[in-house]
């Protein structure tokens, strides 16, 4: 599937539209960019699976662990555009997944571990 930088970004973009606006208001200093792909050196940092090709990540200060945070850099959010396109099988797939990768490292700068972020996953997919 071919998809241009333009249309990926559009598709994050509604990703984040999507989020919750409780959430929305709440988000603080983080930046969402994308790429084509991880380093191997943001791919180290995936410390349950360091050799696995990243979706998202989340680089940051979770907010929950904030207590001094003056004048700091961005959090940074990536979501890596080549292996989304690579594992979605349609275009309505390949939006719910970059949806949920924009949720998911949402979740993490609001201090959710991934552990925590799989449970939640888990428990959304089961309501629906």
């Amino acid at each position: 599937m071919f998809i241009s930088d333009s249309q990926f970004e559009e598709l994050v973009n509604r990703g984040i539209a999507k989020i919750p606006e409780k959430f929305l208001k709440k988000l603080d200093n983080v930046a969402i960019v994308i790429e084509n792909r991880a380093t191997a050196s943001q791919r180290r940092k995936n410390k349950l699976a360091p050799k696995v090709e990243l979706l998202g990540l989340y680089e940051g200060v979770p907010q929950t662990r904030r207590w001094w945070y003056n004048a700091a850099l961005p959090d940074k959010i990536t979501i890596f555009k080549d292996p989304i396109v690579a594992i979605a099988r349609s275009e309505d797939e390949l939006e719910t997944i970059v949806r949920d990768t924009v949720w998911h490292e949402i979740a993490h700068h609001f201090g959710m571990d991934e552990h925590e972020v799989r449970r939640a996953e888990k428990r959304k997919k089961s309501n629906v």
